[in-house]
């Protein structure tokens, strides 16, 4: 595979897939920037190296072709901020005759960023036709967008396989996303600690199968937690709970006693007699929860049971919130955790945050410097932590 930080960009069109599918609130303006940044080292080093960039890019889910809303048009001015001022031009296709007539007029240290490509239904459907007209933009493919390497979209798969094995390549971010996660997933140093929360085991089942085969400890919360306490016979009055899937959890709690893996539940909750900020709240143990009430959190006592068990390990992987943290009555456990997992990688542990949530939660609470890695890749990372073969890094290795 071809290395991109010793390749010489020298004179080469370098056709880019990042991933700009960014927030934006109603006047068009970018609410979180945060994909956008991360691929600024990958643009750079390419201008430098006295190469020019054509940026590829989904935004949203529009449905019936081009949609204003989501138009990458709106991303142009924050673009040329982000690189010092640089000029973005912008094409109003990504293979039309404005894409093809920009894109041939290029010139060294310039940058053009195409139309979304969801404008097309063909991205969508791995069209082959589709594909090869992207390829003819650029000289060589850089594939940026660990957040899409799930997907065997034309921009991020099928492409590839038009452009020589020297002109393919990871960009930066995919480099580092495939480092971060293989070091957890099959390089880690234990104690290995897996901190999986959110709403749902049935989002989770498989990410947990697999981490049995590697982790140490697993830590579930959120939602989730109250599925694997009604398992055990616990009550949880009103709490989430997925009731078709009362017996993988008994499964998983089955499974991991025999391999010797210590899966933690939370031991007591905050819970709440209403689903709303200004609900009245209490503390219980989260396996006699009153009728009437849920679980919105996890309890002091979970949090501090938590924390120890982060506080002793190598390595860590956090996938999901502990509760509702995004209101303020229900954030002490996610932040409890997001303190735990900062004191253990300064500490020396190596941490990997992943999941839109889980992002949010340590963005929020102040958190993303002093983890190792933050991933920008949600559902990518998580099939990764599935033991998936995730089609857009196989089409570089390939």
């Amino acid at each position: 595979m071809t290395n991109f930080s010793t390749y010489n960009f020298s004179n080469q069109k370098a056709l880019i897939r990042v991933d700009f599918n960014v927030p934006l609130d109603a006047s068009y303006h970018i609410t979180d920037d945060t994909r956008i940044k991360a691929t600024i080292p990958t643009i750079q080093k390419i201008l430098k190296d006295g190469g020019s960039v054509i940026l590829m890019s989904h935004l949203g889910r529009p449905k019936d072709g081009p949609t204003e809303k989501y138009s990458l048009k709106h991303l142009v001015g924050h673009l040329s901020e982000l690189l010092g001022g640089i000029k973005v031009k912008f094409a109003d296709d990504c293979i039309g005759a404005s894409a093809v007539e920009l894109s041939a007029s290029l010139k060294p240290g310039e940058v053009l960023l195409l139309e979304n490509l969801r404008f097309y239904k063909e991205e969508e459907t791995g069209d082959e036709a589709f594909a090869q007209k992207l390829a003819k933009l650029g000289d060589v493919y850089v594939n940026d967008a660990f957040g899409t390497a799930h997907r065997a979209h034309a921009s991020t798969a099928v492409i590839a396989k038009y452009f020589p094995k020297n002109k393919k390549m990871f960009g930066l971010l995919m480099e580092s996303e495939v480092r971060s996660a293989e070091k957890v997933m099959h390089k880690n140093e234990k104690p290995f600690v897996a901190i999986i929360g959110g709403a749902k085991v049935s989002d989770k089942i498989l990410i947990i199968e697999n981490l049995l085969e590697t982790a140490t400890d697993i830590i579930i919360g959120g939602g989730m937690a109250y599925t694997f306490m009604k398992a055990d016979d616990g009550k949880i009055g009103k709490s989430l709970c997925e009731d078709d899937r009362l017996q993988t959890a008994l499964d998983i709690l089955q499974r991991a006693e025999a391999k010797g893996v210590c899966i933690h539940l939370p031991s007591d909750s905050i819970i709440a007699d209403n689903f709303s900020a200004d609900a009245n709240t209490s503390t219980s143990p989260s396996n006699n929860i009153p009728d009437g009430w849920m679980g919105l959190d996890i309890g002091p006592n979970a949090a501090e049971q938590f924390c120890n068990v982060i506080k002793h390990s190598k390595t860590i992987l956090w996938n999901g919130p502990m509760g509702v943290f995004e209101m303020e009555k229900f954030q002490h456990g996610t932040k409890a955790i997001a303190t735990a997992v900062a004191q253990a990688t300064q500490n020396g542990a190596f941490s990997l945050v992943g999941g839109g949530d889980s992002v949010a939660a340590v963005n929020q609470f102040g958190f993303a410097d002093k983890v190792s890695y933050v991933s920008t890749g949600g559902g990518a990372l998580l099939e990764y932590f599935e033991g998936k073969t995730l089609p857009g890094i196989a089409a570089i290795n390939d």
